[in-house]
């Protein structure tokens, strides 16, 4: 039977957030531009109360090292970690008008278009009431969101069944798609620009990083970070030390960083510059157990898993994290405790549970240094939106860095007892190397010095078997022979082990997931649609009490004065509301701000300094002493 449910009315919600002044598009009294929004008092209220739940959930609870790096990366920096390279997405263009699109969101949005037009078809074929009228409720939803998305438009035209499955297919792997797969998509489906009907140009990469110039000569190039996390893999030597040595740890930071979006149109979903919160856990790669996984493995969270997405299926599984971990459905009990952790942060502040899984990334999806990822997706009117991030990043970046500086960034470790290991040997021809290669001589020694394990195992193949081997210096490639160095596996005995970390990175969206909040705590009173109410809950309401005297009366004055500086001065936020308006009108102007409680000083109060104590979502009141009712709204925060 189709769903009779109401559509989500995205664009009230929007209007609601515009008169409140949650957010606003930036610049806007210029004609705005795409991708950069302000927050006004209460969104800002908002996040920086997501933030600082945040911060006592992650950083407190868990010891974390915080730190503020700087938002400007040099050149070299972000070429060393893969984003120079690598941080790209696919666009293509209107070959007539020139519209920029992101190729794979011009195509899941085309394809999207079409099943709901069949899903239109069938519903009105059947014929029954409750199915055109599900179709009706499809059709204006599909119109209004054209106006937000550029979707495609929506004809009641019904698919083939198998056009119908390899769509649905498409869609459930659609992250999985590099630009070739996109392109191939592209014309066979015949998909085309959604507002003109133009052909569009094949996908080409784009590099999302803001690049910029440090210093007055512009010599030195820089970039705005595209992620806060390289700031903190800089530190790690410092960061060790600090921690005394001890390893398993954690540094965290909260900041701004930015990417330069193609066509970012989804509101605070795909935004130019934003806010992120990121927690880098440097682990023992031979031991990836958390010391507090007990503590987390009965925790239950929803699971969709990339062997699933691979069928072209969403199913998603109920299970606990520590009966995934014991599966290997989610690689090892760091990733597992954090995924619980991230799943009970989100809960906390108000992300409804039923709108909440976790995907896991699959192999072509996956970031090329990683060995295991899933992203906290929170369901909204967009759809399903990555919102949290939770990667296992190996110890790419340390590795990395490591080579490119020459900075030692491992962790020694002291053995109870002297252990014999296998270990790599080079011993390089000094006669002949320097002559042969001249000044290339030292890049190439260097380069084979840092080799891993199996880049040595490789070398140590082609020169025994043919006598020469390919090494990579300074983006050239260089023969050499077996008379210029000797690789061989040799046994050493160690005191102290060496190791490099690995890395297990949870990363969060604040914006994403400020806009989903406010999309889970939205509603509008049965009794009158004009009244909308937003439910946070009181641990990330942007304030926690509205103080309203009854009328403009001059012997409220000095209650509401002392009133609202004792509730500052006891750690609760408040807003004192003392306009000309009828009450009602206060309060609901209030309920659309999300703030919990109201109390309301009248004549009454004059005499025995009790109020009223009014509840947001249930409109029941109480009275008492504004002492006691201080007390309860303290012990609700």
């Amino acid at each position: 039977m189709a769903s009779t449910e109401k559509p989500f009315d995205r664009a009230a919600l929007e209007q609601l957030c515009t008169k409140r002044f949650f957010f606003a598009p930036a610049f806007a009294i210029y004609g705005g531009v795409a991708g950069f929004y302000d927050y006004g008092p209460t969104g800002c209220a908002l996040m920086n109360n997501i933030i600082s739940v945040w911060r006592n959930h992650f950083v407190l609870e868990e010891e974390m090292l915080e730190l503020d790096t700087t938002i400007m990366n040099t050149y070299d920096v972000l070429k060393t970690s893969g984003h120079v390279d690598k941080f790209a997405d696919w666009m293509c263009k209107d070959l007539k008008n020139g519209e920029i699109f992101r190729a794979d969101h011009l195509v899941e949005a085309v394809l999207e278009a079409r099943l709901q037009g069949d899903r239109e078809a069938r519903a009105a074929k059947e014929g029954t009431a409750a199915a055109v009228d599900a179709a009706k409720q499809a059709g204006e939803a599909a119109k209004k969101d054209k106006k937000k998305k550029k979707k495609g438009t929506v004809v009641a035209v019904e698919l083939p069944e198998e056009e119908r499955k390899a769509y649905e297919n498409i869609l459930a792997q659609i992250d999985n798609y590099g630009g070739p797969e996109l392109a191939q998509l592209i014309t066979k489906y015949n998909i085309r620009s959604p507002e003109s009907g133009n052909e569009l140009s094949m996908p080409q990469e784009f590099n999302l990083m803001f690049e910029s110039q440090i210093g007055p000569t512009g010599q030195l190039k820089g970039f705005l970070r595209p992620e806060t996390a390289q700031g903190q893999f800089l530190n790690f030597k410092k960061l060790l030390e600090f921690n005394n040595d001890k390893m398993p740890f954690a540094s965290a930071q909260v900041g701004r960083a930015f990417r330069n979006e193609i066509s970012p149109r989804s509101g605070l979903l795909r935004v130019r510059e934003f806010t992120m919160a990121e927690i880098e856990h440097y682990v023992d790669p031979n031991n990836k157990d958390h010391p507090a996984f007990q503590d987390m493995k009965d925790v239950v969270i929803t699971l969709l898993s990339k062997d699933v997405q691979m069928q072209g299926k969403t199913q998603t599984v109920e299970m606990s994290i520590g009966e995934a971990v014991e599966k290997k459905i989610i690689d090892n009990q760091t990733l597992g405790y954090f995924m619980a952790r991230i799943n009970q942060f989100l809960l906390k502040i108000g992300i409804k549970r039923e709108k909440l899984r976790f995907r896991q990334h699959m192999d072509n999806e996956m970031a090329h240094y990683a060995c295991d990822c899933w992203d906290a997706e929170i369901q909204t009117s967009y759809g399903w939106i990555e919102c949290v991030g939770c990667a296992d990043r190996s110890a790419y970046d340390l590795t990395v860095h490591s080579v490119r500086t020459k900075e030692k960034l491992v962790v020694r470790e002291q053995l109870a007892e002297p252990r014999t290991v296998e270990q790599w040997q080079v011993e390089i021809n000094k006669k002949t190397f320097g002559p042969k290669y001249k000044k290339n001589a030292k890049a190439i020694e260097e380069a084979i010095l840092s080799c891993t394990d199996e880049c040595f195992a490789a070398l140590e193949k082609d020169l025994s078997s043919k006598g020469t081997s390919l090494v990579e210096a300074d983006g050239q490639k260089f023969e050499v022979s077996k008379e210029d160095l000797t690789v061989k596996l040799g046994t050493v005995t160690e005191h102290v082990r060496e190791y490099t970390p690995n890395v297990i990175e949870p990363s969060f969206g604040i914006g994403r997931i400020l806009y989903s909040l406010l999309e889970h705590s939205w509603w509008v009173r049965e009794d009158d649609e004009a009244r909308n109410v937003l439910s946070f809950p009181a641990l990330v309401a942007p304030f926690k009490v509205c103080v309203l005297p009854l009328s403009g009366n001059a012997e409220f004055e000095p209650l509401v004065k002392k009133y609202s500086r004792t509730l500052r001065q006891n750690g609760i936020s408040t807003r004192t509301d003392d306009s000309k308006t009828s009450i009602g009108r206060r309060y609901a102007r209030n309920d659309e701000l999300g703030i919990p409680y109201a109390i309301t000083i009248d004549f009454q109060t004059v005499q025995d300094n009790t109020v009223t104590l009014r509840e947001r979502d249930s409109t029941k009141q109480v009275r008492d002493t504004f002492e006691k009712i201080m007390q309860i709204i303290k012990e609700t925060q």
